[in-house]
């Protein structure tokens, strides 16, 4: 009786969410039924909603392995919960039909609606997302955000034993490909049955909009290509940027570098990032404002930021293009060797750029932020990457979400730093080592002012810290006057 309860609770929800209407009560009922192996229902006199979809949906997956309709492992629970979902869910062609119908009115009103949709068909991972530490820092150069993420769940031993036993597929051929609409899942890929993405047509091109199942910031939304094939940065990626941000003038659209260790974690298929939000580098002011010659029409500045950023502005798209496209080339051939900076070893390219496009009031906007990925002895994972006296605060990629000023640091750190916090009241401790330098040095700095009371926000204050050199190890032109200097040469040379 206690399922069927909760499977009725779960549609009543569903109803008050406007995922379906009430008179596709029993299909939805009977869908799910058959998911779960239940061959009867006998409906509860009075029902109480005493739970949110997430924790109901929780519930109902717990029961099925329970029951063993499946197995107890992460990856099956997660196929399911989907499923279920899905019964709930529209066909892509449906909620293509409806998000341009809400776009004829305002492009506002058609993300609102998948956005919207994307949460309560629990795509979007609100309550595993509620998990994350989230905190903002005060620095010279604005407001930095800080996120220890805690959402993506860690597989246990029988997650990856059963793992082992499946055979591998290339099918969908990554995480992105459009192929994952619909796609139940499967051990080692993600479920995707509850999964939907909006059509675009970029420079006529096909192109997917879709949310990311783990936010890290308002509307965090994804732009894919629908040709499975490897990131580049040129002049077409501009263009979609810019292409991007007319259709979607309410958001900002950035791609993550094209190159290892500067690029993103997933380099082989061509997609950007955007999103509703206004981050700590968008707000940042210029610090040196020039032209370029052979484009009366851009306005271009240096931005005061910790990484070497270029902002270039103007009326005309035509114009903005060709003069960022202008940067880039420039970029890529560019050598100083008193900075470091080496545009190739061999016939091996360094020089590349993360870029951000965005409509702020009538002009366009497009930030370039130049990045080189050489490494060296002193330092093999890179010379412009976080550096070994920061690595035990953020040792991966510095990606275009971290460019922009938000830090996404590993899950470990949230017990590492309450262990940090014991140790510098000098209470009982399993202190990770690595973290001696730096604790040893807080203890120095804040001598007459650690106390039970401030100890977490001295911490949180000094995490951003190593967050803010992170950013600043990453930039190409370092933020003393030889690097200074050095920037200026090149922005001389445009």
């Amino acid at each position: 009786m206690k399922i069927q309860q909760k499977i009725q609770q779960l549609i009543t929800c569903a109803i008050s969410l406007n995922l379906i209407e009430e008179e596709d009560e029993i299909y939805a009922r009977n869908r799910i039924l058959s998911l779960l192996s239940v061959n009867e229902f006998v409906p509860a006199e009075e029902l109480k909603l005493d739970n949110e979809l997430p924790d109901l949906l929780d519930e109902i997956v717990a029961y099925a392995a329970e029951c063993q309709v499946i197995d107890d492992v992460f990856d099956e629970k997660e196929i399911l919960a989907a499923k279920i979902m899905d019964v709930f869910m529209s066909k892509p062609s449906e909620v293509n039909h409806c998000f341009y119908e809400k776009y004829k009115e305002d492009p506002r009103s058609a993300t609102d609606y998948f956005y919207t949709l994307s949460q309560n068909a629990n795509y979007i991972q609100t309550k595993r997302i509620g998990k994350n530490i989230n905190y903002k820092a005060k620095t010279e150069y604005g407001e930095l955000d800080i996120t220890i993420n805690l959402s993506k769940p860690e597989k246990n031993p029988k997650d990856i034993a059963k793992g082992k036993t499946i055979k591998s597929t290339n099918y969908p051929k990554c995480l992105l490909c459009i192929e994952n609409e619909g796609y139940q899942g499967r051990i080692g890929h993600p479920a995707r049955s509850n999964h939907r993405m909006v059509r675009l047509n970029l420079l006529g091109e096909k192109w997917y909009l879709q949310y990311s199942p783990y936010v890290y910031y308002n509307e965090h939304c994804i732009i894919l290509s629908q040709e499975h094939r490897d990131m580049k940065i040129d002049r077409q990626t501009l263009a979609r940027l810019l292409a991007f941000v007319e259709l979607v003038p309410h958001y900002f659209a950035g791609s993550n570098a094209d190159l290892p260790i500067v690029g993103g974690s997933i380099l082989t298929h061509d997609h950007y990032q955007g999103g509703r939000y206004e981050f700590a580098m968008a707000k940042a002011r210029d610090e040196y404002n020039f032209k370029l010659k052979k484009f009366p029409d851009v306005v271009g500045a240096i931005v005061k930021w910790p990484m070497s950023v270029i902002r270039l502005r103007s009326l005309t798209h035509d114009s903005l293009l060709a003069g960022a496209n202008h940067v880039l080339d420039y970029w890529r051939k560019y050598n100083d060797p008193a900075v470091n900076i080496y545009a190739y070893t061999g016939d091996i390219p360094h020089n590349t750029i993360t870029p951000i496009a965005r409509k702020r009031n009538s002009l366009f906007e497009l930030d370039l932020v130049l990045r080189n990925n050489r490494t060296s002895i002193e330092h093999p994972l890179g010379i412009f990457h976080p550096h070994q006296d920061v690595q035990h605060i953020k040792k991966e990629n510095i990606g275009l979400i971290e460019v922009m000023g938000l830090a996404v640091l590993p899950a470990r750190l949230k017990s590492e730093l309450q262990e940090v916090e014991k140790y510098l009241l000098n209470h009982a401790n399993t202190m990770a080592e690595y973290h001696y330098d730096w604790a040893n040095q807080m203890k120095e700095q804040y001598k007459d002012q650690v106390r039970e009371e401030t100890v977490r926000q001295i911490v949180k204050h000094e995490t951003a810290v190593k967050f803010l050199r992170v950013l600043e190890d990453a930039g190409v032109f370092k933020r003393d006057e030889a690097g200074k200097a050095a920037f200026r040469r090149f922005i001389s040379l445009l």
